[in-house]
């Protein structure tokens, strides 16, 4: 097959266009807010009211996940050479309920638990703009204030998004549903470096005692190259902030220190179920057990795949 080296440009050009459009949503999107809040609530003339206007209209709208937008993001995959590796076959949709193959699971329900969170989870969205159709079914839980915030909400809203609260997970459970967590949320963010991995998981219990008690099996997932594609502020006042809100309002960069990811490998590692039991009433005991396996897990994955990234070859891993 004769490669287009010019499309192939093409593609890579439109994925970093594309990558980069997210990193300076998250870094301007509230630089308007506050600029527009200001400009309609003190001068109040017709200027500021169009100015105010896209926040206004997107305060008044839900936001939607798009299979259309989805599929528009694939050049990112070109851009950040993406890969993806299921160790079990039987979950390679996400969702066993929609393979047909998978008869013995068709009810199984699952927490797709994933790490590193990085300042983007371009590995994510590489993943979800590959099966768009699998996103569509199984939602990312996300913090409170993304699915508040206006337009950042519409921006990150195409990747199907639901509340990460418990009371939100167990009610989207109960519809038979299963969902992707970022174990280490914001804490996590500023853990992220070029030169270690450290992952915010020796306290993060909360999500091995929910899939205990409502009968939801954990699978681990690895997302190798969220922690290297961009760097991050990780002192000031900024960070506080960022950790009191749960989300990233801190400096970030890549490429020519500007907010251009790298164009470095990004690999997607989804592990095999671990096989929880279903226990209504689990003790700290049970918790920790599950716990403490699920961390061996992560090790498992990542120490059998670390070598086939460059960044990650020496990159060592500690579970804080």
């Amino acid at each position: 097959m004769v490669v287009d080296s010019n499309k192939g440009l093409a593609q890579w050009l439109l994925g970093m266009v594309i990558a980069t459009t997210f990193c300076l949503a998250y870094l301007l999107v509230p630089v308007y807010l506050l600029v527009a809040t200001a400009s309609f609530l003190l001068i109040g003339n017709q200027s500021s009211f169009l100015f105010a206007l896209p926040m206004l209209l997107s305060m008044s709208t839900k936001p939607r996940a798009s299979d259309m937008a989805l599929r528009l993001c694939r050049p990112m995959l070109n851009y950040f050479d993406y890969e993806e590796i299921f160790m079990d076959e039987t979950i390679r949709t996400k969702s066993s309920s929609s393979s047909s193959s998978c008869s013995n699971n068709q009810n199984k329900q699952y927490i797709f638990a994933a790490q590193p969170h990085g300042v983007l989870s371009f590995v994510g969205m590489c993943s979800a703009a590959l099966h768009p159709e699998d996103t569509i079914r199984v939602p990312t839980a996300a913090a409170s204030i993304v699915l508040k915030t206006p337009l950042l909400k519409h921006v990150m809203g195409i990747f199907n998004l639901i509340d990460a609260s418990a009371t939100s997970l167990k009610r989207h459970f109960k519809n038979g549903g299963s969902v992707v967590i970022y174990i280490g949320g914001i804490a996590e963010l500023f853990k992220t470096s070029r030169t270690e991995e450290r992952l915010y998981l020796r306290n993060r219990k909360g999500f091995i005692k929910l899939a205990l008690t409502e009968g939801v099996d954990i699978v681990p997932v690895y997302l190798f190259g969220n922690s290297s594609v961009l760097s991050v502020l990780t002192q000031g006042p900024l960070v506080a902030l960022s950790r009191k809100v749960q989300a990233s309002l801190t400096i970030f960069w890549g490429k020519f220190c500007l907010p251009i990811p790298r164009d470095e490998k990004l690999l997607y590692v989804v592990g095999k179920p671990m096989g929880l039991p279903h226990i209504l009433n689990p003790t700290q005991d049970d918790i920790d057990k599950w716990h403490e396996k699920y961390c061996i897990e992560v090790r498992k994955i990542y120490e059998a795949y670390q070598e086939k990234l460059p960044m990650y070859k020496h990159k060592k891993l500690f579970i804080d």
